[in-house]
Protein backbone atom coordinates (compact mmCIF):
# COMPACT_ATOMS: atom_id res chain seq x y z
CA UNK A 1 0.00 0.00 0.00
CA UNK A 2 1.49 3.39 -0.95
CA UNK A 3 2.00 6.14 1.53
CA UNK A 4 -1.27 8.09 1.49
CA UNK A 5 -0.98 11.08 -0.81
CA UNK A 6 -3.52 13.69 -1.81
CA UNK A 7 -4.02 13.55 -5.56
CA UNK A 8 -6.06 15.80 -7.85
CA UNK A 9 -6.85 14.47 -11.34
CA UNK A 10 -7.53 17.31 -13.78
CA UNK A 11 -9.27 16.74 -17.12
CA UNK A 12 -10.75 19.00 -19.77
CA UNK A 13 -13.86 16.78 -19.80
CA UNK A 14 -14.98 18.02 -23.21
CA UNK A 15 -14.61 15.03 -25.57
CA UNK A 16 -16.70 12.82 -23.29
CA UNK A 17 -19.62 15.22 -23.71
CA UNK A 18 -19.45 15.59 -27.48
CA UNK A 19 -18.00 12.36 -28.91
CA UNK A 20 -20.01 9.14 -28.66
CA UNK A 21 -16.93 6.93 -28.97
CA UNK A 22 -15.17 8.69 -26.10
CA UNK A 23 -18.33 8.61 -23.99
CA UNK A 24 -18.62 4.87 -24.59
CA UNK A 25 -15.05 4.21 -23.43
CA UNK A 26 -15.06 6.71 -20.56
CA UNK A 27 -18.70 7.17 -19.49
CA UNK A 28 -17.68 8.91 -16.25
CA UNK A 29 -14.88 10.89 -17.87
CA UNK A 30 -11.19 10.23 -18.37
CA UNK A 31 -10.57 11.78 -14.95
CA UNK A 32 -12.61 9.10 -13.21
CA UNK A 33 -10.96 6.31 -15.22
CA UNK A 34 -7.61 7.57 -13.89
CA UNK A 35 -8.86 8.34 -10.38
CA UNK A 36 -10.62 5.02 -9.70
CA UNK A 37 -7.56 2.72 -9.79
CA UNK A 38 -5.60 5.22 -7.67
CA UNK A 39 -8.34 5.21 -5.01
CA UNK A 40 -8.24 1.42 -4.99
CA UNK A 41 -4.52 1.60 -4.20
CA UNK A 42 -5.03 3.85 -1.21
CA UNK A 43 -4.49 7.34 -2.59
CA UNK A 44 -6.82 10.16 -1.56
CA UNK A 45 -8.14 11.37 -4.91
CA UNK A 46 -10.33 14.26 -5.99
CA UNK A 47 -11.10 15.37 -9.56
CA UNK A 48 -11.33 18.75 -11.26
CA UNK A 49 -12.37 19.80 -14.76
CA UNK A 50 -11.96 22.76 -17.07
CA UNK A 51 -15.51 24.07 -16.67
CA UNK A 52 -15.46 24.05 -12.87
CA UNK A 53 -15.02 27.47 -11.21
CA UNK A 54 -11.30 28.33 -11.40
CA UNK A 55 -11.03 25.04 -13.37
CA UNK A 56 -11.53 23.20 -10.08
CA UNK A 57 -8.13 24.42 -8.86
CA UNK A 58 -8.69 27.27 -6.39
CA UNK A 59 -5.88 27.95 -3.90
CA UNK A 60 -7.52 25.79 -1.22
CA UNK A 61 -7.46 22.76 -3.55
CA UNK A 62 -3.90 23.31 -4.79
CA UNK A 63 -2.68 23.80 -1.21
CA UNK A 64 -4.15 20.39 -0.32
CA UNK A 65 -2.76 18.61 -3.39
CA UNK A 66 0.47 16.63 -3.16
CA UNK A 67 0.27 15.41 -6.77
CA UNK A 68 -1.63 16.94 -9.70
CA UNK A 69 -2.37 14.77 -12.76
CA UNK A 70 -3.13 16.76 -15.93
CA UNK A 71 -4.96 15.55 -19.06
CA UNK A 72 -5.78 18.11 -21.75
CA UNK A 73 -6.19 18.10 -25.51
CA UNK A 74 -8.39 20.56 -27.37
CA UNK A 75 -8.84 23.48 -24.98
CA UNK A 76 -5.37 24.36 -23.72
CA UNK A 77 -5.90 28.05 -24.48
CA UNK A 78 -9.04 28.15 -22.32
CA UNK A 79 -7.03 27.51 -19.19
CA UNK A 80 -6.63 30.72 -17.20
CA UNK A 81 -3.13 32.14 -17.07
CA UNK A 82 -3.70 32.88 -13.37
CA UNK A 83 -4.42 29.21 -12.70
CA UNK A 84 -1.37 28.19 -14.74
CA UNK A 85 0.84 30.50 -12.68
CA UNK A 86 -0.62 29.09 -9.45
CA UNK A 87 0.02 25.50 -10.56
CA UNK A 88 3.59 26.28 -11.64
CA UNK A 89 4.30 27.99 -8.30
CA UNK A 90 3.03 24.92 -6.45
CA UNK A 91 5.34 22.68 -8.48
CA UNK A 92 8.29 24.94 -7.71
CA UNK A 93 7.32 24.69 -4.04
CA UNK A 94 7.15 20.89 -4.02
CA UNK A 95 3.89 19.66 -5.54
CA UNK A 96 4.33 16.72 -7.91
CA UNK A 97 2.94 16.88 -11.45
CA UNK A 98 2.08 13.99 -13.80
CA UNK A 99 1.41 15.17 -17.36
CA UNK A 100 -0.47 12.76 -19.64
CA UNK A 101 -0.62 12.40 -23.42
CA UNK A 102 -1.62 15.59 -25.25
CA UNK A 103 -1.12 17.67 -22.12
CA UNK A 104 2.40 18.04 -23.51
CA UNK A 105 0.85 21.12 -25.15
CA UNK A 106 -0.71 22.43 -21.94
CA UNK A 107 0.30 25.87 -20.75
CA UNK A 108 1.48 24.33 -17.48
CA UNK A 109 3.89 21.86 -19.10
CA UNK A 110 5.21 24.34 -21.67
CA UNK A 111 5.86 26.89 -18.93
CA UNK A 112 7.78 24.36 -16.84
CA UNK A 113 9.77 23.10 -19.83
CA UNK A 114 10.48 26.49 -21.42
CA UNK A 115 10.17 25.05 -24.96
CA UNK A 116 7.44 24.60 -27.59
CA UNK A 117 6.89 20.92 -26.61
CA UNK A 118 5.89 20.26 -30.24
CA UNK A 119 6.10 16.88 -31.96
CA UNK A 120 4.91 14.78 -34.90
CA UNK A 121 1.57 12.98 -34.61
CA UNK A 122 -0.73 10.66 -36.55
CA UNK A 123 -4.07 9.20 -35.53
CA UNK A 124 -4.18 5.80 -37.25
CA UNK A 125 -4.87 3.35 -34.43
CA UNK A 126 -1.50 1.64 -34.72
CA UNK A 127 0.40 -0.56 -32.29
CA UNK A 128 2.64 1.13 -29.73
CA UNK A 129 5.36 -0.75 -27.87
CA UNK A 130 6.51 1.23 -24.82
CA UNK A 131 9.96 -0.03 -23.88
CA UNK A 132 11.28 0.26 -20.34
CA UNK A 133 14.69 1.88 -20.86
CA UNK A 134 15.44 2.37 -17.15
CA UNK A 135 14.22 -0.75 -15.32
CA UNK A 136 15.81 0.49 -12.08
CA UNK A 137 13.56 3.55 -11.92
CA UNK A 138 10.72 3.42 -9.35
CA UNK A 139 8.19 4.40 -12.03
CA UNK A 140 9.01 1.14 -13.87
CA UNK A 141 8.37 -1.04 -10.80
CA UNK A 142 6.24 -4.10 -11.50
CA UNK A 143 6.51 -3.87 -15.29
CA UNK A 144 8.01 -6.27 -17.79
CA UNK A 145 10.34 -5.23 -20.59
CA UNK A 146 7.62 -3.32 -22.42
CA UNK A 147 3.94 -2.36 -22.54
CA UNK A 148 2.08 -3.16 -25.76
CA UNK A 149 -0.93 -1.04 -26.75
CA UNK A 150 -2.64 -2.47 -29.82
CA UNK A 151 -4.23 0.84 -30.86
CA UNK A 152 -2.92 4.29 -30.03
CA UNK A 153 -2.21 7.67 -31.56
CA UNK A 154 1.36 8.06 -32.80
CA UNK A 155 3.68 10.70 -31.39
CA UNK A 156 7.06 10.99 -33.09
CA UNK A 157 10.41 12.71 -32.66
CA UNK A 158 11.61 15.32 -32.62
CA UNK A 159 9.86 16.08 -29.32
CA UNK A 160 10.85 19.66 -28.47
CA UNK A 161 11.49 19.30 -24.75
CA UNK A 162 14.61 19.75 -22.62
CA UNK A 163 16.63 16.57 -22.22
CA UNK A 164 14.89 14.63 -19.41
CA UNK A 165 16.69 14.34 -16.10
CA UNK A 166 15.73 10.67 -16.33
CA UNK A 167 14.27 8.80 -19.31
CA UNK A 168 12.14 5.88 -18.15
CA UNK A 169 10.25 4.82 -21.30
CA UNK A 170 10.72 5.06 -25.06
CA UNK A 171 8.04 4.12 -27.59
CA UNK A 172 8.14 2.43 -30.98
CA UNK A 173 5.14 2.70 -33.31
CA UNK A 174 3.91 0.38 -36.03
CA UNK A 175 4.57 3.08 -38.63
CA UNK A 176 8.26 3.17 -37.65
CA UNK A 177 8.54 6.26 -35.43
CA UNK A 178 10.10 6.36 -31.99
CA UNK A 179 9.35 8.71 -29.09
CA UNK A 180 10.62 9.59 -25.62
CA UNK A 181 7.45 8.58 -23.82
CA UNK A 182 8.39 8.62 -20.13
CA UNK A 183 10.33 11.72 -19.10
CA UNK A 184 11.18 12.70 -15.52
CA UNK A 185 12.22 16.19 -14.40
CA UNK A 186 12.98 18.21 -11.30
CA UNK A 187 11.61 21.75 -11.23
CA UNK A 188 12.38 23.76 -8.11
CA UNK A 189 11.42 21.51 -5.19
CA UNK A 190 8.90 19.62 -7.31
CA UNK A 191 9.06 16.62 -9.61
CA UNK A 192 7.39 16.30 -13.02
CA UNK A 193 6.73 13.15 -15.04
CA UNK A 194 5.42 13.13 -18.61
CA UNK A 195 3.79 9.88 -19.80
CA UNK A 196 2.80 9.70 -23.47
CA UNK A 197 -0.14 7.29 -24.09
CA UNK A 198 -3.81 8.14 -23.58
CA UNK A 199 -5.64 9.22 -26.74
CA UNK A 200 -9.29 9.65 -25.88
CA UNK A 201 -10.75 7.27 -28.49
CA UNK A 202 -8.81 4.25 -27.20
CA UNK A 203 -9.27 2.45 -23.84
CA UNK A 204 -5.67 3.08 -22.81
CA UNK A 205 -6.46 4.14 -19.23
CA UNK A 206 -8.27 0.85 -18.62
CA UNK A 207 -5.02 -1.03 -19.32
CA UNK A 208 -3.50 -2.46 -16.14
CA UNK A 209 0.13 -1.63 -16.92
CA UNK A 210 -0.78 1.95 -17.80
CA UNK A 211 -2.61 2.26 -14.47
CA UNK A 212 0.48 0.85 -12.75
CA UNK A 213 2.74 3.45 -14.39
CA UNK A 214 0.45 6.28 -13.30
CA UNK A 215 0.34 5.00 -9.71
CA UNK A 216 4.12 4.59 -9.66
CA UNK A 217 4.51 8.08 -11.09
CA UNK A 218 2.24 9.55 -8.42
CA UNK A 219 4.38 7.92 -5.73
CA UNK A 220 7.61 9.17 -7.31
CA UNK A 221 6.61 12.79 -7.99
CA UNK A 222 4.82 12.97 -4.64
CA UNK A 223 7.87 12.29 -2.50
CA UNK A 224 8.30 14.96 0.12
CA UNK A 225 10.40 17.92 -0.93
CA UNK A 226 13.31 19.14 1.12
CA UNK A 227 13.42 22.33 3.14
CA UNK A 228 12.34 25.47 1.33
CA UNK A 229 15.40 27.46 0.20
CA UNK A 230 15.88 31.02 1.41
CA UNK A 231 16.69 33.66 -1.20
CA UNK A 232 17.76 37.29 -1.19
CA UNK A 233 20.12 39.19 1.11
CA UNK A 234 21.33 36.83 3.83
CA UNK A 235 23.18 37.13 7.12
CA UNK A 236 26.36 35.02 7.49
CA UNK A 237 25.99 31.61 9.08
CA UNK A 238 29.43 31.98 10.72
CA UNK A 239 31.01 34.96 12.43
CA UNK A 240 32.97 37.05 9.93
CA UNK A 241 36.64 37.71 10.72
CA UNK A 242 36.34 41.36 9.82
Amino acid sequence: MPQIQRVTVWNEYRHEKTNDRVREIYPDGIHEAIAGPLRQQGFQVRTATLDDPLHGLPPAVLDQTDVLIWWGHAAHEEVSDDVVRAVVRRVWNGMGLVVLHSAHFSKVFKTLMGTSCDLKWREAGERERIWVVDPSHPIAAGLGECIVLEHEEMYGEHFDIPAPDELVFASWFEGGEIFRSGCAYHRGRGRVFYFRPGHETYPTYHQEDVQRVIANAVSWVGQAAGAAPVYGNHQPAERLSR
